[in-house]
């Protein structure tokens, strides 16, 4: 316990009063305990009852506070005993907070109107007071006998924000000790979320603010539920949560009508509360997304993927078209009172801006990113850079908390990983960062294919520095440890179990052990089929030659499998209406997914590239990091081998990541070495490396000398290349 009150803001449709009453708990002396502003929210027959602000006390049990904006207080008897009936009546529900039939801590319940000028009440079972008296008022309260244990469990059920991570159906167990028994407890164990992502969802603030994290770290499942949750507060709001991958739309959609439902017994009002995609396009409803509705609704171009892939290019394809929308209509109709945007670190930031253009005063706009996840090897830039400067020359969107906050955190870092377990995590960062790979270039100096330009962003994702130091040029060793990586990820099953990576002489090898093992699967370990994934890391080859031979395998065991997005809907991962079939995705579809048990096949071309290396790399770390148990990384030759030598020297140093941190200038060379290649620019790569073959075999067989070269020509490519060296 603190010596001063945690304050969790959310929001309320009585902003002045639930203001006045923070700052009386941010400066109160000698109070405990915790303050929630604008939660629970509880279901009735009558329906949802959100309920203005609860305090919870370890020396006065439950306060109850039912809040009045303006001077007239008439009423509040009611409104008190249903904030406190429906409470009481949520928490009954937790066998330990009962004694016999009663409830076990105490609930008490004032009314705060901070304007009104009140006397003094004569009914002490209805408090109500102002500024003024509600010092004295709350020291009217009392919980006998008051206990820390009772105390504890309350809060913890009052932070209970979902238990939305408890499989879809119940499993049918017929033997304790299979994976699907195992999977099972591992699933009830992270049913709930935990304290510092149910702070995130309830959090909320006036303007802009970012979630980052881990993959499995719980950004979507904080996303949904925090729209959920804003759109029950505010149910007449025009609320949007938006994506990059197609595939996830169905989750989304699901997380938050299972909290919505849970939280207060309706359903979402889908008509004020809308899942859409990033770019969308026209079709209908299912198709629409935030960049069409930009279009059609301030009547400028609309550019679809193939329009804007021939203007601008495949790679800078939506980000072309978000800047010619914005350069097109630069003061658009505002639309949306709050937008959630997922997976921000895929999208181009000229989105994030036009995001904020169309939504109103005070323009709430949410975006979740995971820095390590970026298929295209650029993260998102600055809040500045984003969204630019004012005509003062200040920030437009600054993440620095303010006192109007009150605590509540414009940029929230979920440092927890929930999906992976500490073995799986760190052998997909040691993959994805090259920690333990062996140079292979002529001049490289280090193995490390990329690194963080802020070296304290390796703690602040969940890391330990266990030895040396986070410093340019300084040997460290890094460690994650039982805070942000729960021991009870990895102890349901040995370590050698959970990740394992293995080598094949033939594609044909390959995709017999991966078929013969998804029926073992599914036959003897009691697996379901939307348990299992099989990821083919090149978004390139998974419709054709990656996949295939796999699937035709299982076609022939009588197992059945679909592609997500090529033999199903856009916005459809698994399919459980089939009793057995297996997804395979590519990697742009299985981000955002997770699964039991984790194939990543074809992973020897994940090793090395000539071009686009860290990309390359990413896709490896995001196929592994689907796995909330188990990961099988299977590929064929000396690549393979080479990647399993890698594994196993993280195995060796005990899932750890020991290397020497890179200098500035050896960062900036990682980056240019292993940038993202466009297919425009690797044509033209190809084209002068043809042209510089030819050139060196000709002086090689002296069918001409250097000399006879351009001296001008030749000082500048050999300034150029001791450039390229330094």
């Amino acid at each position: 316990m603190t010596d001063s009150p945690t304050i969790v803001k959310g929001t309320n449709d009585k902003p002045v009063a639930s203001e006045s009453l923070a700052r009386f708990f941010e400066s109160a002396d000698g109070v405990d305990g915790q303050l929630f502003i604008g939660y629970p929210i509880i279901g009735g027959i009558e329906g949802k009852h959100p309920i203005d602000a609860v305090y919870v006390s370890p020396t006065q049990g439950v306060v109850v506070f039912d809040l009045v904006e303006g001077l007239d207080v008439s009423g509040y008897q009611d409104r008190q005993d249903d904030a406190a009936t429906r409470l009481k009546s949520r928490l009954l529900g937790y066998k330990e907070l009962v004694r016999r039939r009663d409830l076990a801590v105490a609930i008490h319940t004032v009314t705060y109107a901070p304007a009104a000028n009140l006397r003094q009440q004569d009914d002490s079972d209805y408090l109500v007071a102002n500024t003024e008296t509600l010092a004295s008022a709350l020291s009217e309260l009392a919980w006998q006998p008051a206990s820390v244990e009772v105390y504890e469990r309350t809060l913890s059920a009052i932070q209970n924000i979902s238990t939305i991570r408890r499989a879809r159906s119940a499993r049918k167990i017929e033997n304790e000790g299979s994976r699907g028994a195992k999977l099972q407890r591992l699933e009830a164990a992270i049913a709930t979320l935990d304290n510092l992502q149910g702070k995130a969802v309830i959090e909320t603030v006036e303007g802009v603010q970012r979630i980052r994290g881990l993959a499995g770290s719980g950004k979507t499942i904080v996303l949904a539920l925090k729209a959920a949750y804003l759109h029950a507060q505010h149910p007449s709001w025009r609320i949007a949560v938006t994506f990059n991958t197609r595939s996830l739309k169905g989750h989304l959609i699901r997380l938050i009508n299972l909290f919505t439902i849970e939280a207060t017994g309706e359903e979402p009002d889908w008509a004020n509360l809308r899942v859409v995609n990033a770019w969308g396009a026209r079709g209908g409803a299912t198709r629409e997304g935030i960049y069409y509705d930009f279009c059609v609704e301030n009547g400028t171009e609309y550019f679809d993927y193939i329009s804007a892939k021939s203007a601008f290019g495949r790679v800078n394809a939506f980000k072309g078209a978000c800047r010619t929308a914005l350069e097109t209509v630069p003061e658009p109709k505002q639309t949306y009172d709050a937008i959630l945007v997922d997976e921000a670190q895929d999208l181009p930031p000229e989105f994030l801006r036009l995001c904020r253009l169309i939504l109103r005063e005070p323009r709430r706009l949410v975006y979740a990113y995971d820095e390590l996840q970026n298929l295209s090897n650029s993260s998102l830039p600055s809040a500045t850079e984003i969204f630019g400067i004012t005509a003062a020359g200040e920030p437009e969107v600054s993440f620095k908390e303010t006192p109007y906050d009150l605590g509540a955190r414009r940029d929230i870092i979920l440092s927890k990983c929930y999906r992976n377990s500490r073995p799986v995590l760190v052998t997909a960062h040691a993959l994805g960062f090259g920690i333990y790979r062996t140079p292979t270039r002529q001049n490289e100096k280090t193995g490390l294919v990329q690194m963080f330009d802020e070296a304290d962003l390796w703690e602040e994702i969940g890391y330990h520095v266990k030895d040396g130091a986070l410093e340019d040029g300084r040997a460290v060793t890094l460690e994650r440890t039982a805070e942000t990586s729960p021991a009870f990820l990895e102890t349901h099953s040995p370590i050698e179990d959970i990740v394992q990576f293995h080598v094949f002489g033939s594609a044909r090898e390959q995709a017999e052990w991966v078929a013969s093992q998804i029926q073992v699967n599914l036959t003897s370990d009691e697996l379901r089929p939307d348990d299992l994934v099989v990821v083919n890391p090149d978004p390139l080859t998974t419709n054709k030659a990656g996949v295939g031979m796999i699937r035709k395998l299982l076609f022939d065991r009588g197992i059945a499998s679909h592609i997500a997005g090529v033999d199903t809907a856009a916005d459809v991962f698994f399919r459980p209406e089939l009793e057995k079939s297996v997804t395979f995705s590519g990697i742009h579809r299985a981000k955002g997914n997770e699964a039991a048990m984790v194939y990543v096949v074809n992973a020897h071309e994940s090793y090395d590239a000539p071009r686009s290396l860290a990309t390359i790399r990413n896709r490896l770390f995001t196929a592994i990091t689907r796995s909330k148990a188990w990961v099988r990384v299977v590929g064929v030759g000396e690549d393979m081998e080479r990647l399993k030598t890698e594994f196993e020297a993280t195995r060796d140093a005990n899932f750890e990541l020991r290397f020497r941190y890179p200098t500035e200038g050896e960062r900036n060379r990682l980056q240019v070495v292993h940038r993202d290649v466009s297919p425009e620019q690797a044509k033209v790569v190809q084209k002068h490396e043809k042209e510089l073959s030819s050139l060196v075999r000709d002086l090689r067989d002296r069918r001409f000398l250097a000399g006879d070269l351009d001296d001008t020509v030749l000082a500048e490519l050999r300034a150029l290349l001791e450039q390229e060296d330094e």
